[in-house]
């Protein structure tokens, strides 16, 4: 499959339009607001705790700082000139996903400056830091598999939005109810929602069943809208 030739054009896309870097932009922004406040709160608890020691046996960095902080194309025509390119569908996806994906581990590789301040001044436990990281990459390309599977249903790019934002929402609200639900419909409830297999990673803990749920889920998204691509195609 001709991968590498549309995964060039993308990222080559991404990079000569102000896209990418208003995106970055407003991207560090917002987390390094987030990572201000969560980092200066712990610096007025560690000084209350050196005050009284008692307060600090349970203070940690990493828990402190680091997991808190871890916590267009149809409309223009891009589309139908990929959907007659002359490779299948599958490249033409798995191109488009791996350049989305790219940008978005850019973006976080960006965001490594946050903990390399924090471990200057504090001892910076690698573990949690590395596998925070690899439960972000995941659950962002789980995000993403959805924002490209609703970008093939429609050509109208503010219903594709909503829509991965509705998606994504009730996938991330759907563990609220578990407990009250209970048994076997509490527990399914709460493995489909997104965020709470990440939790697992944000302390430093790789679960299989957490890696399982999101290769599968970006697989299935990956698999719709290889379908929804195929039928535009059928369709004309």
């Amino acid at each position: 499959m001709k991968i590498w030739p549309i995964f060039k054009k993308e990222m080559l896309l991404y990079f000569t339009s102000p896209v990418a870097y208003v995106v970055f932009t407003i991207f560090l922004l917002i987390v390094g607001y987030f990572f201000y406040s969560i980092f200066a709160f712990f610096t007025v608890a560690s000084m209350q705790a050196a005050m009284n020691p008692a307060m600090g046996r349970d203070l940690n960095v990493t828990d402190g700082v680091m997991r808190p902080l871890f916590s267009e194309e149809r409309k223009s025509g891009t589309i139908e000139l990929l959907l007659t390119y002359p490779v299948r569908d599958g490249a033409v996806l798995v191109a488009k996903y791996l350049a989305a994906l790219t940008l978005y581990a850019l973006m976080l590789f960006l965001t490594l400056l946050y903990p390399a301040i924090v471990a200057y001044f504090a001892r910076l436990e690698l573990g949690p830091l590395v596998t925070g990281y690899l439960g972000l990459v995941l659950m962002g390309g789980a995000f993403l598999a959805v924002g490209v599977l609703a970008s093939s249903l429609t050509e109208n790019q503010i219903v594709a939005a909503v829509s991965t934002f509705g998606v994504l929402l009730l996938f991330w609200i759907i563990g609220w109810s578990a407990d009250n639900a209970g048994g076997v419909l509490g527990k399914v409830l709460a493995h489909l929602s997104i965020i709470d297999h990440y939790d697992g990673f944000a302390k430093g803990v790789i679960d299989t069943r957490d890696l399982i749920y999101y290769v599968n889920f970006i697989a299935l998204a990956l698999f719709l809208t290889l379908r929804s691509l195929e039928s535009r195609r059928w369709n004309g």
